[in-house]
């Protein structure tokens, strides 16, 4: 069964969610995917985009000096991917591939051919799902996009995570067909945040994305323990996949496989000695500060939590759905240690966001995670919108 495949993945990711062996599981997957990758840079004039009844696309890769011809075929990443670098909204491209194949392959095939470009091809030599398929095509991107893989991150982030002697427990893991993500619990350093009861964990992330979908992060976590609700916090680190600049990208194409390799052997140093200074105690006891202050920003007379969680989305420009599920986030959260029978404070709303996490897709956990850093961090001005009951000119 391809890698690639949703159903296989999303499956992969439950699983490796919680038991002894959530790091192995997930190291040994990202080793079993490091064997089946393979990239082509190839110009969009020398592909060919093929869509049968029903939506099923495929893209041939003409071969050329010696290079037999690729047959592959199209995971929905790619397909978006394809949509959006021809300029197309991708759920009408959706449509139009799947009710008129044949007009939507002439609209790609003319688009790559008259804006010729190359493109790197991100595959697995996984055989595809048919017996002439060689593999499956699971990105389309820039040429100048900078590889730096799981493999690439497990190997400068994870030994001094278990190295350190804050005994870190691997509880969440997961590998989609967009990312990447790991995070760890600390066993030994807690502490009390919001209020009497609300414990909380030291906590650390590590995520990457191998198909344009994200950078290459390392950051630290506030863990309630009473919800598992993670939190993550202004310490973090990102390196971009792709160029800052044209004439970077353009350095960039140039450079020999061993210069590239070197260039990430400087990032693998970096994202090592970053690891380390995470994993220090007094940052996590920082974050304690700021949930105790918060804990203490209570929301004003007449302003109900429903009144709050609706401003709070305005400012954080969340969807209706997504203000649903901070309602639901808000009803679990004061029930818990910490929260139950105080009034709703600007952590209460923290963690309330937080909550989300736990029902939204595996690759929005990190955003729902941020937000909550977000919601902690508010600027005065926007808390007093939040909190503050409305006055009304007579």
């Amino acid at each position: 069964m391809p890698l690639d495949n949703t159903e296989n993945t999303n499956h992969f990711s439950a699983h490796i969610k919680g038991g002894e062996n959530v790091l192995e599981n997930l190291l040994l997957e990202v080793q079993d995917r490091r064997a089946k990758k393979e990239d082509y840079i190839a110009p969009t004039s020398g592909l060919r985009h093929i869509t049968s009844e029903g939506g099923r696309s495929r893209v041939v890769a003409e071969g050329s000096h010696g290079s037999p011809t690729t047959i592959l075929a199209v995971n929905p990443v790619a397909s978006n991917q394809i949509a959006q670098k021809a300029g197309l909204d991708v759920r009408t491209a959706d449509r139009v591939r799947s009710e008129y194949p044949a007009q939507y392959d002439g609209l790609i095939q003319a688009i790559w051919e008259k804006e010729d470009k190359p493109v790197m091809l991100r595959t697995f030599s996984d055989g595809g799902s048919s017996f002439d398929e060689t593999g499956t095509l699971r990105a389309v991107l820039s040429d100048k996009y900078k590889t730096f893989d799981n493999e690439d991150l497990a190997e400068a982030t994870i030994r001094p995570i278990l190295d350190s002697p804050a005994k870190w427990e691997a509880v969440r893991a997961s590998i989609t067909d967009q990312k990447l993500s790991l995070q760890f619990k600390s066993l030994a350093i807690t502490g009390e945040g919001a209020g009497v009861g609300d414990l909380m964990a030291h906590g650390l992330g590590v995520s990457n994305s191998e198909t344009g979908h994200g950078s290459v992060s390392v950051y630290q976590i506030a863990w309630t323990l009473a919800c598992l609700n993670g939190m993550q916090t202004q310490n973090k680190s990102r390196s971009a996949h792709l160029t800052s600049s044209r004439s970077d990208g353009d350095t960039w194409s140039m450079l020999t496989d061993k210069s590239k390799d070197l260039d990430n052997q400087a990032l693998k140093s970096k994202l090592t000695d970053i690891t380390q200074s995470y994993t220090s105690e007094q940052t996590f006891l920082d974050t304690l500060e700021k949930f105790k202050q918060a804990g203490r920003n209570e929301l004003g007379a007449g302003v109900t939590p429903q009144m709050a969680v609706d401003r709070l989305s305005g400012i954080l420009k969340l969807s209706k759905n997504d203000n649903a599920s901070v309602l639901d986030g808000l009803v679990a959260t004061v029930s818990q240690a910490g929260y139950s029978e105080r009034p709703v404070t600007q952590a209460t709303l923290a963690n309330a966001v937080t909550a989300v996490q736990h029902t939204s897709s595996l690759d929005n956990v990190d955003d729902w995670q941020a937000l909550g850093s977000k919601v902690l961090d508010l600027p005065a001005n926007q808390w007093r919108a939040v909190a503050n009951p409305v006055s009304v000119a007579v």
